[in-house]
């Protein structure tokens, strides 16, 4: 069995079991050859087995037990390498796994094989995606999902050195690797493994998977190295010595050592800075490893007053952690040699523990049970350590660096990850159930859905979904959402979204309901009139709106008098017998009468008034005055709408009117006047508004209120003196929160 792994060195760290669940602070017993029994487990299942690699499982066993110990794992960590691999050959395999090594490694077993097939779906839908933004969807999904199934560090790690081998192998037998697994392996993997401080494993995933994407490249830059191979390792070596001398002499005891450079950072280096190969500065590296903070920056002084320090390019790792707990003091310099400038050499300074933290990331904090008065990654603890929550701390933070460094709740806390039966991966709030499902892969699918299949069994559409879970949707050809769906108590709805698409399914329903009404009293106008022949679109138009269901809809909500209709379908009056002298209209303001509302009439004694209701009029606007046939004059605002059409049809019937005085003594008439209030929705807001309106002494006598996805439109008809007043209550109103616009109508 391979115990020997090239690429990776990690030792010096001394290892605990540890804790076995991230569900329960148990620790597992340690079974004697653990190891050993479990490989003897395995073998007889996966002896003869290959993978799609074409790797041999037990040899990919094998070797991923072997990165796993390299990180510093246990050796029960290391048996459950082997577990993973078993499973699709048992017909039960978390109770057959449970009875001969415990529940603890029966839930490992399957959780990670569960993930590992969830990860080769979304790779399938990945590679079939025909758009970029598709493909780059699936891959952020696909880091979102392996942070929700990763509770449990274990199942990092196994995936982590399970990726590694699959990439080993494919280098050490030149075969080519799928495009789709070398860049989840850079884009996923290498950043996870980063986020962790595992930074051995994380250099070797991200070399490799660069050889498999560019492989030009990577032989280009390969070949460049090792030209200056031998030029390089000597000079390297001669500092190296000459460091750890000249350092004991000033009493700081030091082990320097030279440090490789990986050909991916080169490289990304490179282009980020637009520089060539003979610029890029730390392809010279070597790392000072002292006995205590103290003896790092005493380092530093002799390194600085001996080369010629690039003081752009230094970095205290140590005052100002990395957010992932590294620590190192990082600094470039150039050797000055008989006025001569070398290259430049990066150099980093760090205590033991530093090192075995930068080599080992989290899994060096399994060797310990407590992390001292201060904790890790910077953050002040008391007490016991706990190692794991330190870990759920890096995941979170490598969630943020997924997401552009956006805050909040974590992943772990309140969200899922689901597939659809193409393998496409669906985010979904916690406890989200097969109903949002629907309306996050599509609308129509959300109102037409009836059913649901989970990993292939019938559940009620209530029923909360789990992660790695594939949907499927039973659907009808037609139809729409149930009420029941927007009662919170029987659950079918988690989504604020997926609830805002069925409110906006019955809002919609309304206003059709609304628009028929409308249509149906339009029409019996027209048959009433004699004009069924009428084009809608052109009366639509004619009295000024966009659409017939325009129009529809007003009269449906009784906001548009049908009055209007029959005045337009109408055909022209006889014309008005002039007295005497001549004159339709006298201009003088004698025998001028007051009449309804309050209007004067200019020149006509006697004559009866009201007030229109298309636009229904309130002192001081400037009004107009329209005779109409056996009503008198009809008031209107000079800028309404429907006036316009009439005097445009009828000039001669338009009348000079202008609001009268009130009475010595007689009460001040009050105007009822339509007011429209365009809002974001929410809890309250009618409330609010109201109050305001109270508040002024404004008295409200009608309310018409619709909303539409999150946009609430209200009609208040409110009694006014004065328009003008009206117009400072309005813009009261515009300040009330939520309120976009107020206006009268």
């Amino acid at each position: 069995m391979k115990r020997d792994q090239p690429g990776l060195s990690m030792t010096g760290a001394s290892v605990v079991d540890y804790p076995l669940s991230a569900a329960t602070a148990e620790r597992t017993p340690v079974q004697a050859n653990m190891l050993a029994r479990a490989r003897a487990f395995a073998e007889p299942l996966i002896a003869d087995e290959t993978l799609d690699t074409g790797e041999n499982t037990l040899a990919h066993a094998d070797a991923v037990a072997a990165i796993v110990a390299a990180m510093g794992g246990s050796e029960a960590m290391q048996a459950a390498s082997y577990l993973v691999y078993s499973c699709q050959h048992l017909n039960r395999p978390q109770e057959v796994i449970a009875k001969v090594f415990g529940d603890n490694f029966a839930a490992l077993a399957v959780e990670t094989t569960k993930l590992v097939h969830v990860q080769k779906q979304a790779r399938s839908a990945t590679a079939s995606a025909h758009l970029a933004d598709g493909a780059s969807s699936q891959t952020e999904n696909v880091r979102k999902m392996l942070l929700a199934f990763s509770r449990d560090l274990r199942v990092v790690m196994l995936r982590l050195a399970s990726r590694l081998q699959t990439l080993r192998y494919a280098a050490a037998s030149k075969q080519p690797v799928p495009e789709g697994v070398a860049r989840e392996s850079l884009q996923v993997f290498a950043p996870l493994a980063n986020r962790l401080g595992i930074w051995q494993v994380k250099w070797e995933i991200e070399d490799l998977s660069f050889r498999f994407l560019e492989p030009e490249t990577y032989k280009l830059i390969a070949r460049l190295l090792d030209e200056k191979r031998i030029e390089r390792e000597g000079y390297v070596n001669k500092l190296r010595a000459r460091l750890e001398r000249e350092l004991a002499a000033e009493g700081v005891k030091a082990t320097v050592q030279g440090r490789p450079k990986n050909i991916y950072s080169i490289v990304k280096k490179m282009r980020g800075k637009s520089l060539d190969f003979a610029q890029v500065f730390d392809i010279l590296a070597l790392r000072v490893v002292v006995a205590d903070v103290k003896d790092c920056y005493a380092a530093l002084a002799w390194v600085h007053s001996h080369f010629q320090p690039i003081t752009e390019e230094f970095d205290d790792y140590i005052a100002r952690p990395k957010p992932n707990g590294y620590q190192s003091l990082h600094t470039v310099v150039r050797e000055v040699v008989d006025g001569r400038v070398g290259k430049p050499i990066e150099i980093q300074i760090r205590t033991q523990e530093m090192h075995d933290h930068a080599e080992h990331g989290v899994a060096a904090h399994w060797a310990y049970k407590e992390a001292g008065t201060k904790g890790y990654a910077g953050v002040w603890a008391s007490g016991e350590y706990d190692a794991k929550i330190a870990v759920l701390r890096q995941l979170l933070a490598w969630e943020r660096d997924l997401s552009g460094g956006s805050q909040g709740q974590g992943l772990f806390d309140d969200r899922i990850y689901v597939l659809t039966p193409d393998a496409a991966i669906v985010e979904l709030p916690q406890g989200a159930t097969a109903v949002d499902f629907a309306y996050s892969v599509h609308t129509s699918l959300g109102h037409r859905c009836r059913g649901a299949r989970v990993d292939g069994a019938m559940v009620p559409l209530n029923t909360p979904l789990q992660n790695g879970q594939t949907v499927e949707i039973i659907a009808a050809k037609e139809g729409g959402p149930s009420r029941d769906w927007l009662n919170a108590e029987l659950g079918y709805l988690v989504s604020h979204r997926a609830r805002a698409k069925v409110r906006a399914w019955f809002n919609a329903q309304i206003t059709h309901e609304t628009v028929a009404r409308g249509r149906e009293l339009v029409e019996k106008v027209l048959q009433r009139e004699g004009k069924t022949a009428v084009k809608l679109d052109d009366l639509a138009s004619q009295l000024g709106f966009k659409s017939a269901d325009q129009l529809f809809e007003v009269v449906g909500k009784d906001e548009f008098s049908l009055r209007n209709i029959e005045m337009l379908l109408r055909p022209p009056p006889e014309p008005v017998q002039a007295p005497e002298d001549g004159l339709v209209i006298k201009k003088a303001r004698a025998g001028a009468s007051t009449g309804k509302g309050g209007v004067l009439v200019v020149g006509v004694s006697s004559l009866m008034t009201q007030l229109a209701k298309c636009c229904k009029p309130a002192p001081p606007d400037p009004i107009r005055g329209f005779v109409t046939r056996g009503h008198g004059v009809s008031i209107h605002r000079a800028n309404c709408t429907s006036f316009r059409m009439m005097a445009a049809r009828d000039a001669e019937r338009v009348i000079d009117v202008e609001w009268g005085q009130p009475r010595a003594g007689a009460e001040a008439p009050v105007y009822a006047v339509d007011v429209a209030v365009e809002a974001a929705d929410r809890q309250g807001l009618l409330r609010d508004i109201s109050d305001v309106f109270a508040r002024e002494k404004m008295n409200v006598i009608g309310v018409q209120t619709q909303s539409v996805k999150g946009t609430a439109w209200m009609t208040f008809t409110v009694e006014t003196g004065n328009a003008a007043r009206l117009a400072q209550v309005l813009g009261v109103v515009a300040a009330v929160p939520g309120v976009r616009s107020a206006r009268r109508r």
